[in-house]
């Protein structure tokens, strides 16, 4: 986990910024959607992940059937639980974490993209020394 503990409501409203980032011409209730999303209990955090990078090229079809598929899963898994409660209160407390761990990969991302940055313009510092020498 991070150094700083990162809240669930604060994840939420990071995800919500990005789940933001659809193309105009698609209409979405990003917080059924996010909702939906968050509460998957059949997708990993990996496959959370995806799902959200991949936001601003889905396509008015793709998140409606992505809505479709999330729905009938929570019904299942509503379904499921008045047989199996344990079981689905263990996968929904791991949900809760696995979705606070989204954060840490962004987070993780951003410092790569940051050091990778860093380190160009120290190359680029390095190669104009060279040619002023």
């Amino acid at each position: 986990m991070s150094e700083n503990q990162i809240t669930e409501q604060q994840v939420d409203n990071i995800i919500h910024g990005l789940l933001g980032l659809h193309s105009d011409s698609v209409d979405i209730d990003i917080k059924n959607f996010q909702d939906l999303l968050k509460h998957s209990l059949s997708l990993n955090t990996m496959e959370k992940k995806r799902v959200i990078d991949a936001v601003p090229t889905l396509s008015q079809f793709q998140f409606d059937e992505l809505t479709k598929v999330f729905t009938e899963e929570r019904e299942k898994f509503k379904e499921l639980a008045k047989d199996h409660p344990e079981d689905i209160k263990k996968l929904l407390t791991k949900q809760q974490t696995e979705w606070i761990h989204l954060w840490d990969l962004y987070q993780s991302e951003l410092e790569n993209k940051e050091k990778q940055n860093e380190d160009k313009a120290k190359e680029d510092e390095i190669k104009k020394s060279l040619w002023l020498s």
